[in-house]
């Protein structure tokens, strides 16, 4: 649970900016995040901003306060709500710090945001319904980690950089989506459902369904700091644990009713345990002749695959299922490597996109016009080298081309051990339905020389 308020600042921005950056209450600076600013050129560019919007407007900034209760949640994830929260309710529009402070009892964020709009050069309207708004985020955000709510939310939005992320292909909740999809098409139960996700990378919590459990699941994908609920506000109505659930035994239904069709019985074979064939030999000697004679047939099947003994289908059967069972574990392990190279190569790209920013910066002779122009830019730049240089890359040494080459290579390795798994799979189901065919009529214990036993019978 957190709580929030908000007060303007009209004349104070410089020591209100020192306050919230004391290196004593943020862990030495490193609980501080800025977005369209630095704290050190922060009240320069609140000022600049501040000249086109008017003057008769004393609000200079606005300070939000985020408390969180005492022992509820850890600083580092504090600070991420605090970034969350900030991203959410301005939009990218405007320049704000955020800082997290932990001198007391219970973690608390400082937002201070300019008061003028970067794009419109509008003033942020302090208001009940805007404060309400942010009680509507804060609680929304309270959800998703897993916090308590004092009040249940109704906000539906999204931030600004969850849209641009949407944009751009590469947000965490549209890979988890497809990733959710993918696996259901792979799963045959919710437990096994829960086990290929998570030998995909995933953490996930809270994944019981019963009326105890938390109502949404959690996952958090390598690499991601926040969790991602199974809400219908997060990710849609189809990926809330009960709904995966459904879908999964939606799928298995279907599969299961393909597969009765298929495996029905042949109309020639005959169920002679009925009365009226023991009561009459003749009508029981009619029945297993046209049994011997279906069962015939399945044995030329089998001659064709060159099975003539119990013992070679079963040895076929265990062997196509550990294949199937190999296949479908490689499948699940290149798809987590995938999942980490895709990671990277879109980190690759934006960088390359937008490293000339960072040189542009280096040169400018005007360096906080040029930061307040392409800020934005110049921050997405130094996230995508900070993500590369955690995996051991050189951002300014990478072939993309030879990454796109193998990223290609992956794939199609990828789709060549799906497909022979799950080859593998349906033959698998077919020799076991000719076997269980076979063995209703002439037992375990015979031979596949079923033509030998037709001829003798007729």
């Amino acid at each position: 649970m957190s709580i929030t308020r908000i007060h303007a600042i009209k004349a104070t921005v410089k020591r209100s900016i020192a306050y919230i950056c004391n290196p004593a209450k943020t862990d030495g600076e490193t609980l501080i995040t800025a977005f369209g600013t630095t704290v050190e050129y922060a009240p320069a560019m609140f000022a600049n901003a501040l000249k086109k919007t008017d003057p008769s407007d004393p609000n200079l900034a606005y300070h939000l306060i985020q408390s969180f209760a005492p022992g509820e949640v850890g600083a580092k994830e504090a600070h991420e709500i605090g970034k969350e929260l900030a991203e959410r309710l301005l939009g990218g529009r405007y320049s704000y710090i955020v800082s997290t402070h932990t001198d007391k009892n219970h973690c608390h964020n400082h937002i201070i945001f300019c008061a003028a709009d970067n794009i419109t050069h509008k003033k942020y309207h302090d208001c009940k319904r805007s404060y309400w708004n942010i009680r509507h985020i804060n609680d929304e955000l309270c959800e998703e980690h897993n916090l308590s709510v004092i009040k249940e939310n109704k906000h539906i939005g999204k931030s600004y950089k969850e849209w641009m992320a949407d944009k751009a292909g590469t947000s965490w909740k549209s890979k988890l989506k497809s990733d959710i999809n993918e696996t259901i098409k792979q799963a045959h139960t919710y437990d096994e459902f829960l086990d290929l996700m998570k030998s995909k990378g995933y953490e996930i919590k809270d994944a019981e369904i019963s009326p105890e459990a938390h109502k949404y699941i959690g996952f958090r994908a390598p690499g991601q700091e926040r969790w991602v609920r199974g809400r219908p506000k997060s990710l849609g109505d189809d990926f809330t644990k009960e709904r995966i659930r459904e879908r999964i035994e939606e799928k298995a239904r279907i599969r299961a009713e393909r597969m009765k069709r298929l495996t029905k019985r042949n109309p020639s074979m005959i169920d002679t345990t009925q009365d009226k064939f023991a009561e009459s030999p003749g009508l029981m000697r009619w029945a297993e002749k046209q049994n011997l004679k279906a069962a015939a047939q399945i044995q030329s099947k089998l001659a064709e695959m060159g099975l003539d003994s119990f013992d070679a289908l079963d040895a076929k059967i265990d062997l196509l299922h550990k294949q199937a069972k190999e296949g479908k574990k490689a499948t699940i392990a290149l798809d987590k490597d995938i999942t980490k190279f895709e990671d990277l190569l879109h980190y690759a790209h934006v960088y390359n996109e937008n490293k000339k920013y960072i040189r542009g910066y280096e040169k400018s002779k005007d360096k906080e016009r040029y930061y307040r122009t392409h800020g934005y830019d110049i921050e997405i730049a130094n996230g995508a080298i900070d993500r590369l240089k955690n995996a051991g890359l050189d951002p300014d040494r990478i072939d993309l081309q030879k990454m796109e080459s193998d990223y290609a290579v992956m794939t199609a390795d990828r789709e060549k051990t799906s497909s022979a798994y799950k080859t593998a799979e349906k033959e698998c189901e077919k020799l076991k339905k000719l076997r269980d065919d076979l063995t209703s009529y002439v037992g375990t214990e015979q031979s596949l020389d079923i033509e030998r036993d037709v001829k003798r019978t007729l």
